[in-house]
């Protein structure tokens, strides 16, 4: 057990460093959502103050604090479905990937998790900075609140690998995954409050949304550190994180048994 968990943190920080050499990149990352950002401000401000200071339960200091963490998970969360196991999947090099003594699932989201971890630190942190500098934010009051929402957004980066997972695990069946990932690119980002909270959309939309994991990539932390939310309500949230966790995962380990099994009966 021990030696497995070893393993596995070791896959975390490869992830981790292997991000780390794409300075560059992150700097142009955090250029573009600063950018974007600023935009969002502007017309998200501007639907507060004509609402008379409110919209959707977001008054000007919990907007803020959406537009800025949300652009500050971008890095983090991935909303356009792209991922190496699909590469590989494709090209077949995940055969080797089979003859490992690990879980190709469990390995790839943890690799996918520590990549997803470094971007936090030159285009998350920075941007919260931002933010703060340019507009007011509100906070949690409670450290119960803070506490679930780390919580919070460690699930979303875990959940947001496993999705992306299962995108590329339809790649047993599929010659070409683009088209997926492209319907996953833009609907994955819609439905988890990218653009705006979904206690924006129109009733039946805002249901629809609920009803699949997007939102708890990104809108769930976000109104838990926004203070949408109290110690309870962020407890609510944190749970239905953990079931689509394991829901997402458990179909993502079927998949890959299924995929592993078609492998093998067309390969020989």
């Amino acid at each position: 057990m021990g030696a497995t968990v070893r393993v596995y943190g070791l896959l975390l920080a490869a992830g981790f460093r292997r991000q780390a050499t794409y300075r560059l990149a992150a700097l142009s990352g955090l250029v573009a959502n600063v950018t974007f950002g600023l935009l969002k401000v502007a017309v998200l401000f501007a639907a507060v103050r004509a609402a008379g200071g409110e919209v959707g339960g977001y008054d000007r200091g919990q907007m803020g604090t959406y537009i800025w963490l949300s652009q500050a998970m971008l890095g983090s969360v991935n909303f356009w479905g792209g991922s190496d196991i699909a590469e590989r999947i494709k090209d077949g090099q995940v055969t080797v990937d089979f003859l490992r003594p690990l879980d190709v699932q469990a390995a790839t989201i943890t690799t996918e998790v520590g990549q997803a971890l470094f971007a936090f630190v030159p285009r998350g942190i920075p941007q919260l900075l931002i933010g703060m500098v340019v507009v007011d934010m509100t906070w949690p009051g409670s450290v119960a609140v803070w506490v679930l929402a780390v919580v919070g957004l460690l699930l979303a980066v875990v959940i947001s690998a496993a999705t992306v997972y299962l995108v590329a695990a339809v790649g047993f069946w599929l010659v070409e995954t683009r088209g997926v990932q492209l319907v996953y690119m833009v609907v994955s980002g819609f439905l988890a409050g990218l653009f705006v909270p979904i206690g924006l959309f129109p009733g039946w939309l805002e249901l629809l949304a609920h009803a699949t994991p997007f939102p708890s990539m990104l809108m769930y932390p976000v109104d838990m550190l926004a203070g949408q939310v109290d110690a309870a309500g962020a407890v609510g949230l944190v749970g239905v994180q953990v079931g689509w966790l394991v829901g997402v995962g458990g179909l993502g380990a079927l998949l890959t048994r299924a995929g592993r099994h078609r492998l093998e009966i067309q390969g020989g």
